[in-house]
């Protein structure tokens, strides 16, 4: 079991990891803070640049959740950020990714709550801590997703209106 969680925690971590350091850095083909902020703004995010920081420092705290340190908050942070994408990007699209709906998005929430009710194992900062005992249970799992879903409702209902109209496309 400990090294199931370990593989599952780094794999699941360093996915976010990577997409965080997209839009923080620009590394992997990213944006950067600037582009991801121009691209939050085209979706009608307000205060785009400050939204901009906080979704790559969530999906950033994938790093966070490999090393199985406060994995908790880095469960809460990544498990935010996909709601939010589930919900102004890709719920539009159905539920199967090849189609640019939410499936991915979701198979990420489920491990990331799931390695949070479980806790980060035995090969994890948070257990080289002792923290590990008192981070961890079905409780915490179930506080990831409540808080997950109020922050991204939050998100998406009261800091982002709907994004301008693209004007029709007419036949010449």
């Amino acid at each position: 079991m400990e090294y199931g969680l370990l593989f599952l925690r780094v794999v699941i971590g360093a996915i976010f990891f990577a997409h965080g350091s997209q839009k923080l850095l620009g590394w992997f083909g990213g944006g950067g803070l600037k582009g991801t902020a121009g691209w939050l703004d085209s979706m009608g995010f307000k205060a785009p640049s400050l939204m901009a920081l906080m979704v790559a420092a969530a999906e950033s705290s994938g790093l966070l959740f490999a090393f199985g340190f406060l994995t908790p908050l880095a469960a809460l942070g990544m498990v935010s950020a996909m709601g939010v994408a589930i919900a102004s990007v890709h719920w539009k699209n159905g539920f199967f990714a090849g189609n640019g709906g939410y499936e991915f998005n979701l198979a990420l929430i489920a491990a990331a709550t799931a390695v949070a009710a479980t806790g980060p194992g035995r090969f994890s900062i948070d257990r080289a801590l002792g923290l590990d005992d008192n981070w961890s249970g079905v409780w915490w799992g179930v506080g990831v997703l409540v808080l997950a879903a109020l922050s991204a409702a939050f998100i998406v209902g009261v800091l982002r209106s709907e994004p301008p109209a693209q004007p029709a496309a007419t036949e010449a």
